[in-house]
């Protein structure tokens, strides 16, 4: 009688014939989870070696401590013999061992509850990516149209919310968002001076830094700075809470009552976005203008009222409207995926942060989306 052996540590299994037909697995050792098992796919290779066995017994003499990892291994070797056919003989198993397989054996699975694992190519893959992406617009573009629904009923007064929900929203969209605006764009305005003054000292035109810091934070960067502060600050905020109202059911509560969840909870906070961005996008670039005036007078030694002058004659009033137009367009898009983001939440509290994460990624991808078609129209107008 000869044996083929494997021996991983801390557990033996081997492999011997007691006649042409028996094929005999012998255990011994330790059998534990965390100090790795063998497969069962070793013991279908050795049914397939000629002379093919028509039988499967076990030698579990030196079997010594075992836990759920000698079941799993144990069933998969039964699954291997009922899917030949092969009558295998569980008597030499401990009592406990045969009672957990003939309990497994006793319940039959489920379909489908074993994940099955799909091997897509990666063309595939980037097709269902770009389904789920067009499918994610598709829902941003419907919330929106509903939105503006809702917005057409507002002159007419048949808007149903609290005034005193709207004016919450603008003091939270507000006045509460000024010292992170302020940090922000102070600081962005101080970094396009700084980057500006190093180039542009080497040939004598530091005064032009006015010009570049003024025209860029007017027409692009105070409004999108803010857009994108308010984005991860608000934006996040609108997904959460409407989340947490869709677990607690209160939406539903809503719509029981004959209330529009969109009049009632969407529309203050998109309104008081859009009443808030352009202030916020004036008031970034008032502070991008002041971070590099800091800089011009302590490191290009400008004068203040020079900067100023130089500024004045470099921004006109069209980069200044153009500004504020995207600051608004930015605020409405912020509100619409946040509270987007917070009707699609799911029934759990992880659920809630989800969303929440999902608004501030949906919120900054489509604020670039708008800035570059913005920066392609007004060059096409020639703004």
């Amino acid at each position: 009688m000869q044996a083929q052996k494997q021996t991983p540590p801390n557990n033996e299994l081997s492999f011997a014939r007691a006649d042409n037909s028996t094929l005999v697995i012998r255990l011994a050792g330790d059998w534990h989870l965390r100090h790795g098992l063998p497969s069962p796919d070793v013991v279908e290779k050795q049914l397939d070696t000629a002379p093919k066995p028509t039988k499967v017994t076990f030698d579990a003499a030196d079997l010594r401590d075992w836990d759920s990892g000698l079941l799993t291994f144990l069933i998969g070797v039964s699954e291997i013999c009922h899917k030949r056919k092969l009558p295998a003989d569980w008597a030499p198993l401990p009592e406990g061992v045969r009672s957990l397989i003939r309990l497994a054996e006793a319940v039959p699975e489920k379909t489908g509850a074993r994940a099955e694992v799909s091997h897509t190519g990666f063309l595939e893959e980037i097709g269902h990516e770009a389904i789920s992406y067009a499918q994610a617009m598709d829902d941003f573009l419907r919330f929106l149209g509903e939105v503006a629904i809702a917005f057409a009923r507002l002159p007419f007064g048949k808007a149903r919310f609290r005034r005193v929900d709207l004016m919450m929203a603008i003091q939270d969209c507000g006045a509460s968002a000024f010292g992170i605006v302020t940090l922000v764009t102070f600081l962005v305005g101080v970094i396009l001076a700084f980057e500006g003054a190093v180039q542009l000292q080497q040939f004598g035109a530091s005064i032009y830094v006015a010009d570049l810091v003024g025209i860029a934070m007017s027409r692009d960067m105070g409004a999108m700075m803010a857009a994108i502060i308010m984005a991860g600050r608000t934006g996040a905020a609108f997904a959460a809470q409407l989340g947490s109202m869709k677990v607690t059911q209160e939406i539903d509560a809503l719509t029981t009552m004959g209330i529009s969840p969109l009049e009632f909870l969407v529309l203050p906070r998109v309104l008081a976005l859009f009443l808030m961005m352009p202030l916020l996008c004036v008031y970034s670039d008032c502070l991008g203008v002041a971070g590099g005036a800091f800089v011009s007078a302590t490191m290009l030694h400008i004068p203040l009222g020079t900067y100023l002058r130089e500024t004045q004659a470099a921004v006109t009033l069209t980069d200044i409207f153009g500004g504020v137009f995207k600051g608004a367009v930015y605020g409405i898009i912020i509100a619409v995926a946040g509270c987007l983001r917070g009707f699609q939440c799911g029934n759990s509290s992880s659920a809630v942060g989800d969303a929440a994460t999902e608004a501030v990624v949906t919120g900054i991808v489509y604020i670039i989306i708008a800035c570059g078609i913005f920066a392609f129209v007004f060059n096409v107008l020639g703004i």
